[in-house]
């Protein structure tokens, strides 16, 4: 029994479409896994696809039908099967071996096997893999069968390909085609295992695995199998075992194990996340001996399969209160406050993204005091090795199925596709204790409410089966250990708006598309699932790929590397009323980042002070797919912007915020940590030379877990100066120790040169210390102006006069002090005063 990959000696060619002079013709190499964007680039046939406006130029690829071929060598090694297994076709495609149809696929998001035994020949053999062109396929089935609502404008949703693969409102339009994940040959005898859900649970102290085994029997196999199941330790050491003897045609198996004293696996912040390894082997049975408990004698495995698992119960709690309805995340029955963002594909072509790549976003999450991702429906059911790494480091992920923003269909032409691939995601993913929630659609049910679908509709199919019907069925049945929540936004109610505030979880898109960000504090939400405001990649990665003369917020390179509609505008407008007018591009390019921090921060601190009436937030979003204007934290060169650091900031784990409470101001706690706290918070009113003017010492007390408000007198509030003047509270031993209240950059008189710089060197790091003369705001080092390969460990650090703080610059070339301490790099709020000072 074997697996060969058929990885190499690929050819692509285009078949049909609009195709380039230059092009026809043409064949070249084409690596597998992989996707025909990739492929032309390397033959040197496109320019970068991210660079300028080669989007533009390269629309002829999604309607153009492209073909990859291979010959490789076969001898018939006695195996009953040979199947073909392609793990990941993109996406309507016509497979065929020595010019016989084997497979016809329109699913991107599952794999197919096929028995292919009667098509091989001994020796050299062809196999061709011929792809319909996405945006041609999806134009005609929307013909066929009727457009649906969507938006953006391509009919997406007319197939099983990844939404944003054909644009978004922050996604290039790249739809293309490819083989873009493993394909080969199976060859086996007798019995494989063809998937396994190892289902935890807990009971008391011991662990629970309700291990569900699918078994595919050649046909002629006449001999019964032992199916074993045995669970390690973390350690590696033997825990639990259990077998049984099946019959040949048997392709279900149920084993239950039980894990005494079970360690168990918790999101970050909670607790450690042991990870038990399973393993399943089916070896040929003694039958003389019967079921077995695990020691039956048995001859060598014909088939094994091996994962990890971590175990943990999970529920979402929406019984409603006097508020509304709650939608609290407990796992191990207790209470998360959810600190997350939401998860994008990691790269336009998604076969970019390898293992180290899936690692450093999640470093990004956890670093930024992160304890969940949301893998947005518009994408893809990402790698195991996403999932792994989320494993291994407590973050819990929300995996939406995949329909975003558009009406789907549910009859048969789709509704099959839909079901298998359903069914396959569930089954693959089970063992990952890091999965918590599956999701039904993102903004669909909404969309159907309150954005005119209807009228189109006219009372055709467009989702709702799948969301209320069949997904929650294939989760219950293939799983049953996770949450399911219909929709994001959704109430949990029938007779409820999908997005009201009050109700289980909403999502936030006045305040971007139409509102100052300060109307944040208008929604007392339950939980945020989607809230964000963009800014601008680092200046490296925007200068790589927009090469405007001169460079302009409105240049036409720029405008096709910012997606959103009106994008720019909604920049400006975001910025009144907090900012002043840039006057230059850098400028601008700092500005809008500043604000985006600014916006999100104001947003977060203003639902985690709600708690326990709010219960997380998630926001919009935490990468990029390419070079763009976002409303990423880490751009696509992985670049931590400005935001990144406010998000780490406050998602710390013990927050001080200064919020409104009625007619005070209040220093709001928030403990989400196993002790609690008590001390003294010290309220200063402090002008921007450092004077304090006026203070008061106020006891406070947090529980763990918890929240507590401590009310600033109204003596210190009321005598604020906000031009001249800030209000610091200091809570030494708790988070930063550190919130403040003051007033608008653009209506305060700082002084636009506060700092002195001093920078030394220290091994392979640059320190930049900076003491600030006066108050100063936000200081930043964007040292990727200095050199792209540069990385500083904080930023938005604001400083009393007199106050010193160290930046560590690590990567890139040897700087120098010029360099990171150049008025491009050292930024700050009050250097954007310099225009309009007197």
């Amino acid at each position: 029994m074997a697996f060969s990959p058929l990885h190499h000696g690929w050819i692509l060619e285009a078949v049909a479409g609009p195709v380039p002079d230059d092009v026809v013709g043409r064949r070249v190499p084409a690596t597998v896994p992989g996707q025909v964007h990739t492929d032309l680039l390397a033959a040197g046939l496109i320019t970068d696809p991210f660079d300028g406006d080669a989007e533009s130029a390269q629309q002829w690829i999604g309607d153009t039908s492209w073909r990859f071929s291979t010959t490789f060598t076969w001898h018939d090694d006695g195996s009953a099967r040979h199947d073909l297994v392609a793990e990941g076709l993109d996406t309507v495609a016509v497979v065929e071996l020595n010019g016989r149809v084997v497979a016809e696929t329109e699913n991107q998001h599952r794999s197919y096997r096929v028995d292919v035994r009667e098509a091989l020949v001994e020796g050299e053999n062809a196999l061709t893999v011929t792809f319909a062109a996405p945006v041609s396929e999806a134009e005609a089935r929307a013909e066929l069968h009727g457009a649906l609502p969507h938006v953006n404008h391509h009919p997406f949703n007319m197939l099983r390909k990844q939404a944003s693969s054909f644009g978004w409102d922050w996604g290039v339009d790249v739809a293309g085609a490819g083989i873009w994940r493993p394909i080969g040959l199976d060859s086996w005898s007798g019995v494989r295992v063809a998937s396994v859900r190892p289902l935890v649970g807990v009971d008391g102290r011991a662990g629970t695995l309700d291990a569900r085994v699918a078994l595919e029997w050649d046909g002629a196999t006449t001999a019964d199998r032992l199916v074993a199941v045995a669970v390690a330790s973390p350690e590696g050491a033997a825990v639990a075992d259990a077998s049984v003897v099946v019959v040949p045609g048997t392709t279900d198996v149920a084993l239950d194990l039980g894990v005494p004293d079970a360690r168990l696996w918790w999101p970050r912040g909670h607790g450690d996340q042991p990870l038990y390894g399973v393993s399943v082997t089916v070896t040929v049975a003694d039958t003389a001996s019967g079921p077995t408990d695990g020691g039956a004698a048995h001859d060598a495995t014909t088939a094994s399969w091996a994962s990890r698992v971590g175990f943990r119960t999970v529920r979402i709690d929406t019984t409603p209160d006097a508020a509304g309805t709650p939608f609290v995340v407990l796992v191990n029955e207790r209470v998360v406050q959810v600190r997350g963002a939401n998860w994008i594909p990691d790269h336009a072509f998604v076969t970019e993204v390898d293992r180290d790549r899936y690692r450093r976003r999640v470093a990004d999450a956890t670093e930024a005091n992160m304890n969940l991702l949301r893998v947005w429906g518009g994408g893809i059911y990402e790698s195991d090795d996403f999932y792994d790494a989320c494993d291994e480091a407590g973050v819990l992920v929300w995996q939406d199925f995949l329909f975003a923003c558009a009406a789907y269909a549910e009859e048969d032409w789709l509704a099959g596709e839909v079901e298998a691939e359903a069914r396959e995601a569930i089954t693959r993913l089970s063992p990952h204790p890091s999965l918590v929630i599956w999701n039904g659609n993102n903004e669909n049910i909404w969309g159907f409410v309150e954005w005119g679908w209807r009228p189109e509709l006219q009372g055709r199919t467009w989702g709702e089966g799948y969301y209320r019907d069949l997904l929650p069925r294939l989760v219950a049945e293939l799983d049953g250990t996770r949450a399911y929540s219909p929709g994001s936004p959704f109430s949990f109610g029938d007779y409820l708006h999908p997005n009201d505030h009050r109700h289980g979880t909403m999502h936030i898109w006045d305040v971007w598309n139409q509102r100052d960000y300060t109307a944040y504090r208008d929604y007392p939400a339950r939980f945020v699932s989607e809230f964000g405001f963009q800014g601008p990649p680092a200046w490296s990665t925007l200068t790589a790929s927009v090469h405007d003369e001169p460079m302009d917020p409105y240049g036409h390179e720029m405008l096709v590397h910012q997606k959103a509609d009106e994008g720019n505008l909604k920049l400006e407008r975001g910025m009144r009323g907090h900012l002043p007018e840039p006057r230059s591009i850098e400028d601008w390019h700092w500005a809008t980042q500043l604000n985006q921090a600014a916006a999100i921060r104001f947003g977060i601190e203003h639902f985690r002070s709600l708690a326990p009436l709010n219960t997380g937030s998630i926001v919009w979003q935490l990468n990029d797919d390419w070079p763009v204007t976002s409303w990423a934290a880490v751009d696509f060169d992985e670049h931590r912007k400005p935001l990144w650091f406010a998000l780490r900031d406050c998602y710390e784990p013990r927050l001080a915020t200064v919020q409104p409470r009625g007619d005070a101001l209040a220093v709001v706690l928030l403990d989400d940590t196993d002790d609690g706290w008590a001390g003294d918070v010290t309220v200063r009113r402090a002008s921007f030379s450092g004077d304090v003017l006026d203070e008061a010492v106020l006891p406070a007390v947090v529980d763990a877990r918890g929240s507590a408000a401590v009310t600033i007198p109204s003596t210190l509030v009321d005598a604020l100066d906000p031009a001249t003047e800030v209000l610091v509270a200091e809570l030494p031993g708790f988070g930063s120790g550190r919130a403040r209240w003051d007033a608008e950059v653009v209506d305060q008189r700082l002084d636009p040169d506060p700092l002195s710089a001093e920078v030394v060197r220290e091994g392979d790091a640059w320190l930049v210390t900076v003491t600030a003369r006066s108050y100063a705001r936000d200081v930043t080092l964007l040292v990727d102006v200095a050199d792209p390969g540069a990385t500083v460990d904080r930023g938005l650090v604001t400083l009393l006069a007199g106050e010193s703080a160290t930046f560590r610059v690590t990567g890139g070339a040897d700087l120098g002090a010029e360099a990171l301490t150049a008025a491009t790099v050292l930024r700050h709020a009050n250097g954007l005063l310099q225009a309009v000072a007197p």
